[in-house]
């Protein structure tokens, strides 16, 4: 059944756009969105608006996205997947499991797993947060095409992959088959240039971009980060804006990969990559030239992600929770800053501080760093890597009418709990700093820039 399905709409597919699955003869300068399309649909050339049949390099879903999917995946005739080496399954956004649905679609997963034979399997206390641990654990190479069950897959971009989420039927659909289809999408390029202050971190750089593109300024577009600017910037600073391409509406957020790549890939890496760039005189659909020089901390407001104000426009508005974790910013360097910040200091008796690492090695790293009894000491709270607050689940939901600063990656309405609560995002520097003051603060008072 699933085979005639496939047949039929290849054929009206292919009637309807005729030199979307061969040719390709033209040889135009490509960018790296368009390099890494090609490569994965076997053509020499494509250009935006083209359908191509792709062959996926790692899927990933995990226990939100995965019930789902595993339903799809049945009606759509089940079986096994194509290749069980090139599925990654992660258990992060509920983790514990906080009811007893949660623990049974955990129950339904495992059996999945074990079943199709799944190898790279992250349990509960054996992983974290699913794109931290894709991109930590080497299932993302430069040059990659990867899917996930999660918008915010796109985060894999940082390291030089076409990397963008899907859903459950398309997901079900790319693990039986291995392809997937994808529209080749129209690229936008933005330069960052001047000289970026030290008090300045990517969390800062991607919500100033949000703000001027705007929240659909990009819709299925690739955004391609670039310029004198980011070839300075850490793996972390990078992997957190690629993470947030999809808050403009992007399909996926790519950096060129550097030697910067490279350092981080090394010992994670354990097969061979292609390591691919924008040709010379590539297109753009449109470009951005954005100075970062003298700019202040960024903060962006309720409830739109592209709300976003220089943080003198916003210090002092009271907050009732910070919260420094989340794929965005639950990394090792996140939590460094925010030690820095909060060491011999402690947090308002009227806020309460939730850190949360990305995963069981950040974690473990920051306990042999001595973060985490910085943090603690200040009197934050440290729970188990996890996606539960981020998304008003679980480990710091929202009541009616309290406000938090944190440095996840969405501000919307009901996003962290109740829909009468407000969140304003940050950068784990701007969130500490607040979290000591009990008002949105900015860093600079703290890291010794000027005010």
């Amino acid at each position: 059944m699933l085979d005639t399905v496939i047949s039929s709409i290849y054929r009206y597919v292919g009637c309807c756009i005729g030199r979307g699955f061969g040719g390709g003869s033209r040889l135009k300068p490509m960018n790296i969105a368009e390099k890494i399309l090609a490569r994965a649909s076997g053509r020499s050339y494509v250009e935006p608006g083209e359908i191509v049949d792709a062959v996926v390099d790692r899927v990933m879903f995990h226990d939100l996205t995965g019930p789902m999917t595993l339903k799809v995946f049945e009606e759509m005739g089940g079986g096994l997947v194509w290749d069980p080496d090139r599925v990654v399954v992660v258990f992060d956004h509920i983790v514990p499991a906080c009811s007893i649905t949660a623990a049974e679609n955990h129950v339904k997963l495992r059996r999945f797993v074990e079943n199709q034979g799944i190898k790279h399997f992250y349990d509960v206390g054996r992983g974290g947060i699913c794109h931290q641990v894709m991109v930590e654990k080497g299932h993302v190479l430069p040059g990659e095409l990867v899917i996930g069950a999660d918008s915010h897959t796109c985060m894999y971009g940082a390291l030089g992959a076409f990397a963008t989420g899907v859903g459950a039927t398309d997901m079900a659909a790319t693990l039986l088959t291995g392809r997937i289809w994808l529209r080749v999408p129209e690229t936008i390029i933005v330069k960052y240039t001047g000289r970026m202050p030290e008090y300045l971190s990517g969390k800062d750089l991607i919500l100033y971009t949000i703000s001027v593109i705007g929240a659909d300024g990009a819709n299925y577009k690739a955004v391609v980060y670039s310029g004198d600017v980011v070839s300075h910037l850490s793996m972390d600073d990078r992997l957190t804006m690629s993470n947030m391409a999809v808050e403009m509406g992007a399909k996926t957020g790519i950096f060129e990969p550097d030697d910067v790549t490279l350092t981080y890939l090394k010992g994670r890496a354990s097969s061979g990559f292609a390591l691919m760039r924008s040709d010379e005189g590539a297109s753009y659909s449109e470009e951005y030239e954005l100075d970062v020089s003298g700019m202040e901390p960024q903060v962006a407001c309720p409830y739109r992600v592209d709300n976003v104000k220089p943080v003198s426009e916003v210090e002092g508005i009271h907050v009732d929770q910070a919260f420094i974790g989340s794929c965005t910013n639950g990394r090792l360097s996140d939590l460094r800053i925010a030690a820095r910040i909060l060491k011999g200091r402690r947090v308002d008796k009227g806020t309460r501080l939730i850190v949360i690492p990305a995963s069981q090695d950040v974690y473990r790293e920051a306990l042999r760093e001595g973060l985490i009894d910085v943090l603690l000491e200040a009197g934050a709270m440290i729970c188990n890597p996890t996606c539960g607050p981020c998304i008003g689940v679980h480990l710091g939901v929202l009541a009616p009418g309290e406000v938090c600063i944190a440095s996840i990656n969405r501000n919307f309405i009901g996003r962290m709990g109740s829909r009468e609560s407000k969140v304003y995002l940050a950068s784990p520097a701007t969130v500490a700093a607040s979290s000591i003051e009990g008002k949105i603060t900015d860093p600079r008072r703290y890291l010794g820039g000027a005010v």
